[in-house]
């Protein structure tokens, strides 16, 4: 449609949950190391490892942020610094504005989107409509298979982007759609089998791999 629900109020802090792992999945930031006294995850502190440019605008705007904070925080505190939804007034310029709309507008500029005006009643809203369906339909279609024809009933397993985009969709609120087109009976294995890796103990799984503790925060940060 071009627009997100208005009552889902999970998505922004679901964008900024992807943030974070994009730039931990490109070597930007890590966790801190486990040592003698371990920490739980949400309690490790996120690290800059290297403030290279990505490229793209809002991971170096974060990542600008990160290097910026005198004292390092945690997942869950990043994420409500990013959304800006801290107590703190003096944190508050760690927040990062217009995230759905600069996202809208790159996919824009990639052909995956369009902009229109709606009418909602007493207001015009611009929208951003999928115009090239071939890119949603390629993720929904990797996301099915990966827990249904390529199921391995082991998130180590997994490629490691699709288990962050499963994370990611259960954070934003939005992973029953992603199955949605499934017959009933694939349906109900999908989303059994997307429950049980869900339900997993983000302690316990983010020590068997290394390069997934941060999808792992991240979940723990939305579980908690």
């Amino acid at each position: 449609q071009g627009y997100t629900s208005f009552w889902n109020d999970c998505i922004s802090s679901g964008l900024r949950g992807g943030i974070l792992i994009e730039l931990a999945l490109r070597g930007r930031i890590h966790l801190e190391p486990l040592s003698i006294r371990k920490k739980r995850l949400l309690e490790r502190k996120v690290l800059l490892k290297s403030d290279a440019p990505t490229g793209d605008v809002l991971l170096d705007e974060t990542l600008r942020h990160i290097k910026a904070m005198e004292s390092a925080e945690t997942v869950q505190t990043w994420i409500e610094l990013l959304t800006g939804e801290t107590w703190n007034p003096f944190k508050l310029q760690y927040q990062l504005r217009n995230v759905r709309e600069r996202i809208a507008k790159a996919l824009v500029e990639k052909g995956v989107l369009t902009t229109e005006k709606q009418n909602f009643l007493l207001f015009d809203m611009t929208t951003h409509p999928v115009s090239n369906a071939t890119e949603k339909q390629r993720l929904v279609k990797k996301l099915q298979e990966s827990m249904l024809e390529r199921w391995v009933n082991d998130p180590h397993r997994m490629d490691r982007r699709t288990l962050a985009l499963l994370v990611l969709a259960h954070s934003s609120d939005v992973l029953e759609n992603v199955f949605a087109s499934l017959a009933d009976d694939k349906y109900n294995v999908a989303m059994n089998r997307t429950k049980d890796l869900l339900d997993m103990d983000p302690e316990v799984e983010a020590v068997k791999a290394r390069g997934t503790e941060m999808i792992w925060a991240v979940l723990a940060a939305f579980n908690k």
